[in-house]
């Protein structure tokens, strides 16, 4: 049985994911790193054709260097109007360099060139857990919701303000963390994951 605490790294370089993550496991056994706490400057280049691919390759690749047990994910969010755009191209969609608004700004401009009124859209995420020269495991969670015409809200990040969850009547990026976690496509993957952990009695 995991101790404690047992050290899990958490491979992203993305500080609202690390949030998320740190929140959404803060009753589990696990001492969560960084990819800072652990000392790891690389950057993995994610060139698979899947989320599960991607979130793979940066999973074994952080735990191999690491020596940690790692968690990494690689999530999307698929426009039907676009025809699944922008997928797993998410956070390159806008170009190498561009920040969260460029991003939602060149979404809805594309949008904008559409027939649809509602814009059906999910965001999908899968997990990946990897021991150092070990076996991965993976989990995936996926959120419905419709793209809105302007951003709303200022919590979240990346295309959170202009996803809509029809049941809430909110933007993800009007939700609190604490909800927030409870019905996104990350939320749901690490429930996944904790729920598979604890029925093994926390071994990583």
């Amino acid at each position: 049985m995991s101790s404690p605490t047992a050290k899990l790294l958490i491979a992203t370089h993305n500080p609202g994911k690390i949030k998320e993550f740190s929140t959404c496991m803060e009753q589990t056994p696990f001492d969560l790193l960084s990819l800072s706490d652990a000392g790891v400057d690389l950057d993995v280049e994610e060139h698979g054709w899947t989320y599960a691919e991607n979130a793979s390759l940066k999973a074994t690749t952080y735990a191999e260097v690491s020596g940690f047990p790692t968690l990494a994910d690689d999530s999307g969010l698929e426009v039907d109007a676009l025809d699944g755009e922008p997928g797993i191209r998410s956070a390159r969609y806008a170009g190498e360099d561009a920040t969260d608004s460029d991003r939602v700004a060149f979404l809805l401009g594309k949008l904008n060139d559409t027939s649809h009124t509602h814009w059906t859209a999910r965001f999908r995420c899968v997990i990946a857990l990897a021991r150092p020269r070990g076996a991965v495991e993976l989990f995936s969670g996926q959120c419905d919701g419709l793209i809105v015409n302007r951003p709303r809200g200022t919590m979240g990040f990346g295309y959170d303000p202009i996803f809509k969850i029809p049941e809430l009547g909110m933007t993800m990026a009007e939700l609190e963390l604490d909800e927030k976690n409870r019905v996104s496509h990350r939320g749901r993957a690490v429930q996944s994951m904790v729920a598979a952990l604890r029925d093994r009695n926390w071994r990583l």
